[in-house]
């Protein structure tokens, strides 16, 4: 043959490949307003950045299963080297077999050798059993998907790991998302769990479908194992791209700073009403901080569970911050299991990837009851102060209002080594509020007094000038009281202060987390 017969084979096999599953699987996974692989790999990476490698791999040699169901390759996400694995549900319902193994192993390592991001685009039904009765007996083939969770941990707070659910993900495929930093979901297409719902039936008789099984629903309110739940799959897609853009490549860099963006100046006046009288009156945290941040930008983590926290990334001055802070609008903005399990995550996060945090401080403390510790809640605050400690990123910590009790240590108190702690003139620092230090020191005692009213009123009158912000400003407790309009200035000072910092911790083989 000659070199140009031998250019029109090659065209005609790659054609052949990406083809897919067939118009008529393609025009099924359109039908259930899905994209297919390549399209959502268009839309991830940058126009004409995308470098396809195994095309040609196939599991099989007597029939044609193109690109062995994943489409692998590098390409770009605002001009930064990403590699990208899109399992293709046309073909075999997107099943992990022998070949796509190999092929995805061989972009894990390019990712982990070359320090750059990983994303799964998944939409797959798990591991491919091939029910020809001589292979049956080869069970064992499958183990090698061990190597894909053992290496995705070897990779963890090294590179960036992303896991887009932009359909089912289950069995093998469901640790992909497990074991990842950011896992988004379309609601109503996307699903994962352990096994799915024909398994779960015959394993223990519930008849359930995929959304009530493992919905974005389910993982997004109740889990927590997803972080953002969305409508399509093209707002994933732009969900991944955003979600990168507040990440180095890889943990060995700082985290891109955004060109031309807002500098100093105080903030609005609506700031100042923004926070209602009295420390038990409820608002939404999340109306506070884009007053905060560059052009209100705010990227919300795990909205819709632990909602008594909220967390996410935005930029100020153009440099990328995590944000934590304490939601009154949800439970009074107590810690409890859930939140905690999601704040703990978080700084985790961003410590290993250089981002500094900001922890928006108005919390009465943790959950308490017998139904809080039977949920374990010493455990999962444990895991939140743990990691708030451990942290040695640039922290800040704004008191806003309320700082009662280990709520204040676990947002970052004093002891934990904030590099800038400010106060407002609302904030009130103390082991418990006014009124629960009455409850426990006098309560029996004006229980029965005709004017226990009264009493009450002034002794607490008595107690709060001893726990606003100007006492403990008085001791040395905080850096300052600011203006809440200074808030951004002051922020953009400690970031220009700590972009140096340097932290030494006791040599150890590696912590021991609650």
């Amino acid at each position: 043959m000659s070199m140009h017969e031998r250019i029109e084979e090659l065209q005609m096999r790659r054609a052949k490949a990406s083809a897919m599953g067939g118009e008529r699987r393609i025009a099924r996974q359109h039908d259930r307003g899905k994209m297919t692989a390549r399209e959502r790999i268009d839309v991830l990476l940058d126009d004409g950045s995308f470098l396809e490698l195994g095309l040609h791999g196939s599991e099989y040699t007597e029939k044609h299963v193109p690109a062995d169901g994943v489409v692998t390759g590098v390409g770009k996400v605002d001009g930064r080297s990403v590699c990208v694995a899109a399992y293709d549900f046309t073909v075999l319902g997107g099943s992990i077999g022998e070949i796509g193994r190999v092929k995805v192993a061989r972009l894990r390592e390019m990712a982990l050798r070359n320090r750059i991001p990983m994303v799964w685009l998944v939409d797959s039904g798990g591991a491919r059993i091939d029910p020809r009765p001589e292979n049956l007996a080869k069970i064992p083939r499958f183990a090698d998907s061990g190597y894909m969770f053992r290496e995705q941990v070897i990779m963890s707070g090294v590179v960036p790991q992303v896991a887009a659910m932009v359909g089912p993900g289950f069995a093998g495929t469901a640790y992909i998302p497990g074991l990842a930093d950011f896992v988004p979901m379309t609601k109503g297409t996307s699903s994962m769990g352990l096994a799915g719902p024909a398994l779960v039936k015959a394993a223990v008789g519930e008849d359930i479908d995929e959304q009530a099984l493992g919905g974005s629903k389910v993982h997004n309110r109740e889990s927590g194992c997803a972080d953002m739940e969305v409508k399509t799959d093209a707002d994933c897609l732009e969900a991944v791209r955003a979600y990168l853009s507040y990440f180095p490549s890889s943990c060995r860099d700082k985290p891109p700073r955004r060109e031309g963006a807002p500098g100093r100046g105080l903030i609005d006046d609506a700031i100042l009403d923004l926070i209602p009288e009295g420390t038990r009156a409820a608002y939404d945290m999340r109306k506070l901080i884009p007053l905060i941040t560059d052009g209100g930008e705010w990227f919300e983590m795990k909205g819709k569970f632990g909602t008594s926290i909220t967390t996410g990334f935005a930029r100020i001055a153009g440099h990328p911050i995590g944000i934590v802070g304490n939601n009154p609008k949800y439970l009074g903005g107590v810690i409890n299991s859930k939140a905690a399990d999601k704040a703990a995550r978080f700084v985790n996060l961003c410590d290993a990837f250089n981002i500094p945090l900001l922890f928006l401080v108005d919390v009465p403390g943790f959950v308490v009851g017998s139904d809080a510790e039977q949920s374990g809640i010493i455990d999962h605050g444990s895991r939140m102060l743990f990691a708030v400690a451990r942290a040695t990123v640039p922290k800040f910590t704004v008191i806003v209002r309320k700082a009662y009790g280990a709520g204040y240590y676990a947002m970052c108190g004093r002891a934990f080594e904030p590099d800038l702690m400010v106060a407002w003139p609302t904030a009130e620092i103390s082991v418990m509020g006014a009124e629960g230090m009455l409850g426990i020191a006098g309560g029996k005692m004006l229980a029965n007094l005709p004017n226990a009213e009264e009493m009450k009123a002034q002794m607490i009158a008595m107690i709060e000038p001893y726990i606003d912000p100007y006492q403990v400003a008085r001791l040395g407790l905080v850096d300052e009281i600011i203006d809440p309009r200074e808030t951004r200035d002051v922020l953009i000072t400690g970031l220009e202060l700590t972009a140096n910092k340097v932290i030494e911790r006791p040599w150890r083989r590696h912590d021991v987390p609650p």
